[in-house]
């Protein structure tokens, strides 16, 4: 804890002494209202919250290296290689700077993977990270999460999702709301219906592409998937409450990768201002429906709520009952599916988008796929799941546009007992990261991993070499939402334009937990019929 306070304070400290508190701080207004005009005063005063507490935090740090020594003796293994950094925050100004770049925070990785080789260790906000970037590593971590490890992503991801959330619980309490959760997203009724709620909501916003001159794929995406998941979850379809919902998501999302220094004016603390306001909306609409004031709806909130009715505790907020969730599990995990199923999703369909662009040939191999399917359902219906079932080569253009986007580029675990990996000693408490990315685009598991070739994987792949919605126990939930979303938006794309992407940029956005375009991937479109495709 001390550790990690001080690493916020030296942060601070540093960003005043370059002058650039303004961009920490996120606006000038703010940065006038916390520091005084002269610099040399508030370089004083923070050098003096700085070296008292090192003084008294420099005999642990002694103690912890002749630790981390003695235990690297007691073992035939070393310790990955890496670097420690700066004393207690190590190298997380080089994450920091890497997330405000264009290059995105896995540059930070990726120049550490050319440096170290598969398996390095960094020291990120006061904790120690190992990286891994084999298909063998993968598969040793995946499929021992029950025992060896358990999921763990970094502290401000796990304060903006919540404690009780897929991405933070427990191996137990996961293996609850997994199974509570199941029950609705990977039925067959709920997906037909998404499907088509998703289908709608697509057909609607293409219509008016045509009318502009361009059109920021990202946005569309990410308003389109917005939109579906929270009429899906919630019923929330339109509005203002629709729009304040999606506001304050994005809030959180931008804050995900932010310094966690719980500060007004600061991203990371705007990030949590607006995960409370969320919860708060989760909260009265579930007290309204347990009080009989909200309309009976088909939707995953009161599917959740239905359950405990039918065991006698729906209107137990706080019920101890071991198979049902807690109103808190429900929110986190509302927001949570919110969160993955809007950014995630979106940022996936814009690279697909960028990737057909960029290799005709492959288009015009998807597009006579998409127009047969399109010549079999009458017209005015909607896409059904045997629809996308008859869509082989789209669905290797989805796989295909995953691996070489990596959208996720690693998945977090925590190491909960002394282990090896790759011949190396990983203690308990460090945190194990999977690089998919790098896994992605390892040359010895895909033939030319830097060519788009859906036809790739009409072979089978090789166990624990497809990650993009992880693998094994903690195998991503909405996997087949995800899929379908996506080959829908293709086959009303692919079916009612042809586009020619005009910012050919592959830059990333800042701050951005999920890898996506920093463009948006603006494109033109003219529209077509049969007879021109």
């Amino acid at each position: 804890m001390l550790n990690r306070l001080l690493c916020n304070v030296i942060y601070i400290y540093i960003c005043t002494a370059e002058h650039h508190i303004e961009t920490y701080f996120m606006s000038k207004k703010m940065a006038t209202l916390l520091l005084p005009n002269n610099y040399e005063v508030c370089l004083c005063c923070y050098t003096l919250i700085v070296l008292v507490p090192s003084l008294y935090l420099i005999n642990r740090f002694v103690l912890k290296k002749i630790k981390d020594r003695n235990y690297q003796h007691q073992s035939t293994c070393d310790i990955p290689p890496g670097s420690r950094g700066l004393p207690f925050i190590g190298e997380t100004l080089h994450f920091m700077a890497a997330i405000n770049s264009t290059k995105g925070f896995y540059d930070f990785v990726r120049v550490r993977s050319l440096r170290y080789g598969n398996c390095f260790r960094t020291n990120i906000f006061g904790e120690t990270h190992v990286f891994v970037s084999s298909t063998e590593s993968a598969k040793a971590i995946l499929k021992n999460e029950s025992g060896k490890y358990s999921k763990r992503y970094i502290r401000s991801v796990g304060e903006l999702v919540g404690n009780e959330s897929l991405l933070c619980a427990s191996h137990q309490q996961h293996k609850l709301i997994r199974s509570r959760l199941t029950k609705y997203l990977l039925s067959t009724g709920s997906l037909s219906m998404f499907l088509k709620q998703f289908d709608e909501l697509v057909i609607q916003n293409l219509t008016a592409w045509e009318h502009r001159a361009t059109t920021v794929v990202l946005h569309e995406a990410l308003k389109i998937a917005s939109e579906a998941m929270c009429k899906m979850l919630m019923s929330i379809d339109n509005g203002p409450k629709l729009e304040l919902l999606r506001k304050e998501v994005i809030h959180v999302c931008e804050a995900m990768l932010a310094f966690p220094l719980r500060f007004p004016g600061t991203r990371f603390y705007m990030g949590l201002q607006a995960r409370k306001r969320i919860m708060s909306m989760i909260e009265k609409e579930i007290s309204e429906r347990r009080s009989g004031l909200g309309v009976c709806r088909e939707d995953f909130l009161e599917h959740l709520l239905g359950d405990d009715d039918h065991k006698g505790c729906h209107d137990d907020a706080t019920n101890t009952n071991s198979s049902t969730l807690s109103d808190a599990e429900i929110q986190d995990n509302i927001l949570t599916m919110i969160i993955a199923g809007q950014d995630t999703t979106a940022s996936a369909i814009t690279w697909m988008v960028k990737y057909l662009d960029e290799n005709q040939e492959v288009l015009h191999k998807l597009r006579n796929e998409q127009f047969q399917v399109a010549s079999k359902t009458p017209t005015g219906s909607f896409l059904t799941l045997e629809d996308l079932n008859d869509m082989p080569y789209a669905s290797k253009v989805v796989k295909e546009s995953l691996r070489m986007a990596s959208v996720v580029p690693f998945f977090p675990r925590l190491a909960l007992h002394d282990c090896e990996i790759e011949g190396f000693k990983i203690q308990k408490g460090w945190n194990v990261n999977i690089d998919a990315r790098a896994v992605h685009l390892d040359g010895t598991v895909y033939n030319d991993p830097s060519k788009f070739n859906p036809s790739r994987f009409e072979d089978e792949s090789k166990p624990y070499s497809f990650l993009a919605f992880g693998m094994g126990g903690r195998t991503c939930l909405g996997i087949n939402m995800a899929k379908a979303m996506m080959l829908v938006f293709l086959h009303r794309l692919i079916t009612t334009y042809r586009w020619k992407v005009i910012d050919q940029d592959s830059s990333i956005e800042k701050w951005a937990m999920f890898s996506r375009l920093k463009s948006g991937c603006p494109v033109i479109v003219t529209p077509i019929t049969y007879a021109s495709a």
